[in-house]
């Protein structure tokens, strides 16, 4: 029985459509989506959680690691078809495009992600500030 309300749950998570995009610009998107769940994910967590490959990603062990990003602002949001947007950040990457599925993932897994991203960091002696600043 257990089993079938944790398949139950995850068919209503795959089907739960966008129904709000919100630019906060610097600070945060905010979606919701169909199902109710509201979601307000900060730049910092949108940015370490690019789904684009980017060359400021440091390679330490196999992780990927991004540091020192604290305090990166979201400048735009550009519509990509009817599924996603691609954020532009004031360190200026912008090759990420989140889809809606996407953002559902991370809002779903906010607090998880972010913890293993402080470990990591942690792991390797790393900062979410910027060099320089702490």
């Amino acid at each position: 029985m257990l089993t079938a309300i944790r398949r139950m749950k995850t068919v209503a998570e795959e089907t739960a459509r966008l129904t709000r995009f919100s630019l906060h610009a610097p600070k945060f998107v905010e979606v919701a989506f169909s199902n109710g769940r509201v979601f307000n994910l900060s730049a910092e967590f949108l940015r370490i959680h690019s789904p684009a490959v980017d060359g400021k990603i440091r390679s330490i062990g196999g992780e990927k690691v991004i540091s020192g990003r604290r305090h990166v602002g979201i400048m735009s949001a550009e519509p990509v078809g009817n599924y996603g947007v691609r954020l532009v950040f004031d360190d200026l990457h912008k090759n990420g495009i989140y889809s809606w599925d996407y953002f559902y993932h991370l809002g779903s897994n906010k607090f998880t992600l972010m913890r293993n991203y402080i470990k990591t960091l942690k792991k390797y002696g790393l900062s979410r500030d910027p060099r320089g600043r702490k």
